[in-house]
């Protein structure tokens, strides 16, 4: 018989989020699985950039201290189960690298591989065989940049999940995974829903959707941030589901943060553009027929999802070789720091374009004046400013030197110019997104087992 109720806490909502909150929420949270949530476009990049120096990395490393620290917990709370997509580019890699922690540990676990997210060894396959994979924003086909990409891997859902939970899964260490497919999966695995149960998918997808940015549920992030108590010791969320597909968001006890209403709302908006169709691999949510009530003293139940058939697509993410970019910044003091500042960024240019090295793109921000949200607030002349620059290129001569051109300011430029000890800043290659729709039919997932 399922049990009535599953816990599902996240605790982590982006790679370089705070190490301490998985340990915390184990802790502190009665948890049946815990989830961990690497991924971004952004982190799918940097990844790129890895493998691209080392075959063996592309995976969040950051899972593996964490791992580390949650063996000896996992000793005593051995009905945990843990699911991450810290796998990124290279989930084999970091499977073996976990494994070997499991091992020192002494802990007899099955770890689960999730693999077929990665399209780059298919790809010109998939395009011979007319899938365009075309931009969805500019309708461009993926052969006016293939040459130059890096990375493309599709969204996968729960499916391969729950099957790897089917066969006795204690770790699961997937790619590409859509961030609410993490809660997706032990939901339908531990209640056997349908995979054409709409509503109770949607329930899942949304509740996994509010946890999956860690703290911003439970406080971080808030409009009325003054309201939120001791957001040092913030805990992380809780999705408490059940059978029916109703579900508490909660935080772990003797927490800092909230959980309210208003904290639950934010961020059930949060990065949603169609809010009664938010589309997932597993379903097509409707955020709109939710109700909220709220739950003493930290608590939000949230019941009456709707939801609508899966598409027949899957997202893609792909990174494509996009030139090369600087970024490089000074602090200017005293009187007038924003005319000094102006002045400063217009001497870098000049001296660029009578060295023959102006870069494709310039773009000079002072920090302090209302640079960060400009046409938001009015203009201000404090008496410190952040001059930063930022230079793009597709020639990395063009913004080596540029780097060069910073530092002279301290003696040929204004007075008042200091922030300049860190050194040059580095040039750094550009990895530009690429998102697109393929056919489901063309993605095969497969999944690895292995013992500790």
């Amino acid at each position: 018989m399922a049990p009535r109720t599953l816990r599902v806490g996240n605790g982590c909502g982006f790679w370089g989020d705070q190490p301490d909150a998985p340990v915390y929420l184990v802790e502190r949270g009665d948890l049946d699985f815990l989830t961990l949530e690497y991924l971004a476009e952004l982190t799918m990049s940097i990844l790129a950039q890895q493998r691209q120096r080392d075959p063996q990395l592309g995976y969040a490393t950051d899972f593996l201290e964490v791992l580390s620290r949650l063996c000896p917990l996992w000793q005593r709370y051995t009905k945990l189960r843990i699911i991450t997509n810290a796998g990124g580019l290279n989930p084999l890699s970091c499977a073996e690298r976990a494994r070997e922690i499991l091992g020192r540990h002494g802990l007899k676990k099955r770890v689960a591989i999730v693999r077929g997210d990665d399209l780059l060894p298919h790809l010109d396959d998939l395009l011979a065989a007319g899938h365009p994979l075309a931009h969805m924003d500019t309708g461009e086909p993926l052969t006016t940049v293939r040459p130059r990409v890096v990375s493309a891997n599709v969204y996968l859902g729960a499916k391969p999940i729950v099957e790897a939970l089917d066969q006795g899964a204690d770790l699961v260490i997937t790619g590409r995974v859509a961030d609410a497919s993490l809660t997706v999966a032990p939901a339908v695995w531990t209640f056997g829903w349908s995979w054409q149960d709409w509503d109770r998918l949607a329930a899942a997808t949304i509740a996994g959707h509010l946890i999956e940015c860690g703290a911003q549920v439970t406080g971080g992030l808030f409009t009325d941030w003054p309201l939120v108590p001791n957001l040092a010791d913030v805990g992380y969320p809780i999705a408490e589901l059940e059978s029916d597909g109703a579900f508490r968001i909660l935080k772990p006890r003797d927490s800092g943060g909230m959980v309210t209403i208003d904290t639950v709302r934010e961020q059930l908006l949060y990065e949603v553009g169609d809010p009664a169709a938010y589309i997932t691999p597993d379903v097509v949510a409707d955020f709109t027929s939710v109700q909220l009530a709220p739950l003493e003293p930290d608590g939000v139940e949230v019941r009456h999802a709707r939801g609508k058939p899966a598409t027949e697509t899957y997202k893609v993410s792909a990174a494509y070789r996009d030139g090369y970019f600087c970024s490089g910044q000074i602090v200017l003091t005293g009187r007038d720091a924003v005319e000094k500042a102006r002045l400063c960024a217009d001497m870098i240019r000049q001296r660029l374009r009578r060295a023959g090295a102006e870069p494709a793109q310039y773009y000079a921000e002072f920090l302090g004046a209302g640079d960060t949200v400009p046409g938001v607030w009015p203009r201000v002349s404090p008496y410190e400013i952040v001059l930063r620059i930022t230079a793009w290129d597709s020639q990395r001569a063009l913004l080596e030197r540029f780097a060069r051109e910073i530092a002279p300011l301290v003696t040929s430029g204004p007075p008042g110019v200091t922030g300049y000890a860190t050194g040059r800043p580095p040039v750094r290659e550009v990895f530009a997104y690429w998102p697109a729709l393929l056919d489901k039919s063309a993605v095969k997932t497969e999944i690895l087992y292995w013992d500790t």
